[in-house]
């Protein structure tokens, strides 16, 4: 006999599982289904918080082996893998028992299985179990893309899982790709001490920021001694006896690099292909993942779809926040939402890190919106140099001629926290003026913003 749910979350990452949260106010319902080894999702076991715990680690580690700049004496300063992944484990342990804890606690059906359509409203468990659902959310997330590429198939390459659960210090590393997560980890092995070499096809890093952006983590990661190409064309990765070693063209000229190890982090791709979507007319985008329309529904009205699978930004506050209205929208409920692209947060936890509010400038371009540029640089605050902290700038985007402010982007210490001031700025229409009220104490880092807001108080 198949059982039925008002809502049904296929997937309990931070997308599907908010949305079970969200709908179990308005039903008891609910079912969760959740095929993977370990619960918690992505961003718990395998994303941000062991990525984030370890990277703040070697920050510290970094610190101390540079102590000398800030008058002090430390003589030798190392890391400890044991110890730092002993660590990393307790630290998750907390947030993954608490997200089990809630998804075992009986406010939900929890299935511990893999879903797949067999038609508009029924799906089809593992175990042959067969439930039909008033309303669906799919949050399946995503893998590892492996691009074709000779040899990166290779069973013993690395993905983000193995460097995130490391419990030694490799001697050296490849890592394969320019994106958030290849740019995090390359540093993070830099800084404990592993020789690194990192290989990115597009001309810059972190292809997605401003070119002045990307070129200044560039600049911090070859002064700490990264071994960093970009520009090139991946050729094949071979197997040794040692190791393995990257075939690459760059700069007209073939070259190959040996490490003990490489990574393969060029990328995801989102797990769409074994969910029978074509059975309950869920269409998809080109690049795999699910097609929805501002609330988040897919071509079947009756199935939602948020997070990595969904896009458009693979990021866990955007994935809760897709879960959360589209539960709301599903049981016809008041409350924030539909989400507004336009003021997208993002940040990149490299050092310096990078933050990113609201429009680009590529994108007012784009839509012709007649804009203010102004930024300022670190190098020549009090705050940050006294910090040693002197790589970047804060670049702030101002409509004409109402000042409002539009965007901002951040590269420097700790510019993931500061970037939320210019997040409330562009969530809710705030003016460089209007800015200018506030206080900035003085010194601090944010009070930098200061000085391009006046300039575009000054220019309007």
């Amino acid at each position: 006999m198949t059982k039925t749910y008002d809502f049904i979350a296929i997937g309990g990452g931070s997308g599907g599982f908010n949305a079970a949260r969200v709908a179990r106010g308005y039903s008891d319902s609910v079912a969760v289904i959740d095929g993977a080894e370990e619960l918690g999702g992505l961003c718990i076991l395998r994303g941000c918080m062991p990525s984030k715990t370890l990277i703040y680690s070697a920050e510290v580690l970094h610190l101390a082996q540079n102590a000398k700049k800030f008058g002090l004496n430390i003589p030798e300063a190392t890391v400890d893998m044991t110890a730092l992944h002993k660590r990393k484990v307790e630290t998750i342990k907390d947030f993954s028992d608490y997200r089990v804890e809630s998804m075992t606690s009986g406010k939900y059906d929890l299935y511990r299985s893999f879903a797949k359509f067999i038609d508009g409203n029924t799906i089809e468990l593992s175990d042959g179990t067969r439930l039909t659902g008033k309303k669906f959310i799919i949050g399946t997330g995503s893998s590892v893309s492996i691009p074709a590429v000779p040899g990166l198939n290779d069973s013993e390459i690395w993905t983000s899982d193995q460097v995130l659960d490391l419990d030694f210090l490799p001697q050296s590393v490849i890592v394969l790709g320019g994106g958030v997560v290849a740019c995090e980890l390359a540093q993070f092995l830099n800084r404990v001490g592993t020789k690194v070499t990192q290989i990115q096809r597009s001309p810059h890093i972190l292809k997605d920021q401003a070119e002045d952006v990307s070129r200044t983590v560039e600049k911090a990661f070859r002064d700490e001694g990264l071994d960093l190409y970009t520009g090139t064309t991946l050729k094949s990765v071979e197997k040794t006896g040692k190791g393995f070693t990257a075939v690459f063209d760059h700069e007209g000229q073939e070259k190959s690099v040996t490490a003990n190890y490489v990574v393969n982090a060029m990328g995801r791709r989102p797990n769409t292909a074994n969910l029978g979507l074509e059975k309950a007319g869920v269409a998809l985008l080109p690049n795999g993942q699910i097609k929805t329309d501002e609330h988040q529904r897919t071509t079947n009205p009756d199935i939602y779809a948020a997070g990595d699978c969904a896009g458009p930004f693979e990021i866990v506050h955007t994935a809760v926040l897709q879960g959360e209205y589209a539960a709301r929208h599903a049981f016809g409920k008041p409350g924030p939402g539909p989400l507004n692209y336009d003021h997208m947060l993002d940040v990149v936890f490299t050092d310096p890190q990078v933050a990113r509010v609201g429009l680009t400038e590529k994108a007012l371009k784009e839509r012709g919106i007649d804009y203010i540029a102004a930024d300022y640089p670190f190098d020549d605050h009090g705050k940050s140099i006294l910090m040693e902290a002197k790589y970047g700038f804060v670049r702030i985007f101002g409509e004409k001629p109402s000042g409002r402010i539009l965007g901002a982007e951040i590269v420097s210490k700790d510019a993931g926290e500061l970037i939320h001031a210019l997040s409330v700025a562009v969530s809710n229409n705030l003016t460089a003026a209007d800015l200018l009220k506030t206080h900035w104490y003085h010194p601090t880092l944010a009070e930098i913003m200061s000085y391009p807001l006046e300039d575009i108080v000054d220019e309007l």
